[in-house]
């Protein structure tokens, strides 16, 4: 792949931005540094800049020649709540919270590409830079569009991305397709304390969250097609203060994914289960639902566009078509309103080389979501040079 030049050059300076991020880490809707630095070096550019959009969401403008055709590009900035194992200087400053995803990067790369797409690249159109806030609880995107940001940024297309550390750098992924919706739950479980010696004269609610756990797989095995995706996943289960004393309360708490069409259905097993348990048992048992997602749903046209843009680049051997995955992610909320594709770029060690990962890395795998996480900085030139020329394909010159 031939990577823009001035990326090359710059490359010091973008690493160093991305360490900086990557240092100040911040949750979502809280990004209030991080679009200050981002809204800051987007004005240095000459771009015009909107801020604010959807809580802390920063938007970009670029516009060049007559045409009235148009692009979104988009980068989300949220942390996640992870306590960092990393030791290498440019680790979390802020306890309790690391860029275990990867957001760092994908906003550095993005402002790498605006700056060779505003100094440098030759379209003919509009380009709309969405750096969203919140990816990571599932609400950046549904605020940035409940802002108008389609009304105020009308677009043809919406194209975002994001590093995959399982495939080698240099290499890209893209899916034809559904994915899957998501949703999370918290199942709360009221009983009668007692001393843990005389169980008979309390309500116990373990043994009714032992049997909801296990109720819940037969919704997966028993009330969904064997040939359909899903999954449910309890994460927490929280009860007890003392060990000689039975509780009066349980709260389990996860996460279903699953295709669009089976949600309704899941959550009205799901419902059944809790509410038939508990009274099984002779409980209070409620389920609540929250952060609802719906599946990243691409559209064929554009990921054609996609898919050959990457083959033209880089050649057919190192573009992959993505197997189906359960992950989540809210650029799913754009594709509902607007055209796009979402896709997925190499950031692994090269076959052959060793792990990118420099000395005072955690114990643990860089994997996403890991405290030993961290974004491969190699990846700056080339995602923004796939940004650059996604543009340039898109907005050709005519």
């Amino acid at each position: 792949m031939q990577v823009v030049e001035s990326l090359i050059s710059r490359a010091d300076e973008n690493v160093r931005l991305r360490r900086d991020l990557h240092a100040h880490p911040e949750l979502g809707f809280d990004e209030h540094r991080t679009a200050d630095i981002v809204a800051q070096r987007l004005e240095s550019w000459g771009l015009e800049v909107h801020r604010g959009v959807g809580g802390t969401g920063v938007v970009g403008v670029i516009r060049k020649g007559t045409s009235d055709r148009s692009v979104a590009l988009r980068a989300d900035m949220d942390a996640l709540p992870i306590q960092e194992l990393n030791q290498f200087s440019h680790v979390s400053k802020t306890p309790g919270k690391m860029h275990a995803c990867g957001h760092d990067g994908h906003t550095t790369m993005l402002l790498s590409a605006a700056r060779v797409l505003a100094e440098e690249a030759k379209f003919d159109g509009r380009v709309v830079l969405v750096f969203q806030p919140a990816e990571e609880i599932m609400g950046g995107a549904r605020a940035m569009i409940q802002d108008k940001l389609f009304e105020r940024f009308p677009v043809d297309a919406i194209f975002g991305f994001h590093n995959f550390v399982n495939l080698p750098i240099g290499h890209f992924a893209f899916r034809f397709g559904t994915g899957a919706s998501l949703i999370n739950f918290k199942v709360t479980l009221e009983g009668r304390g007692t001393h843990a010696a005389m169980p008979h004269l309390g309500l116990d609610p373990i043994p009714a969250a032992c049997q909801i756990e296990q109720a819940f797989q037969t919704v997966i095995s028993r009330n969904k097609a064997p040939v359909e995706r899903g999954v449910i996943s309890v994460t927490m289960i929280h009860a007890g203060e003392a060990v000689n004393v039975v509780p009066s309360s349980c709260v389990l708490q996860g996460t279903v994914r699953c295709p669009e069409a089976l949600m309704a259905m899941f959550k009205r097993r799901m419902t059944q289960i809790v509410e038939n348990t508990a009274t099984a048992y002779e409980l209070a048992g409620r389920i609540e639902w929250s952060h609802y997602t719906p599946g990243v749903d691409n559209h064929t046209k554009e990921t054609e566009f996609v898919r050959q843009l990457m083959i033209d680049l880089v050649g057919a051997e190192k573009v992959h078509e993505r197997e189906p995955t359960m992950g989540g992610e809210d650029f799913g909320y754009y594709l509902h309103v607007r055209p796009g594709s979402y896709f997925w770029v190499g950031a692994g060690p090269r076959q052959g080389e060793k792990d990118y990962r420099m000395e005072g890395h955690g114990p643990g795998p860089s994997t996403l979501h890991s405290a030993s996480y961290d974004f491969n900085d190699a990846l700056i030139p080339l995602g923004a040079t796939l940004w650059v020329r996604l543009v340039e394909r898109w907005l050709t010159v005519r």
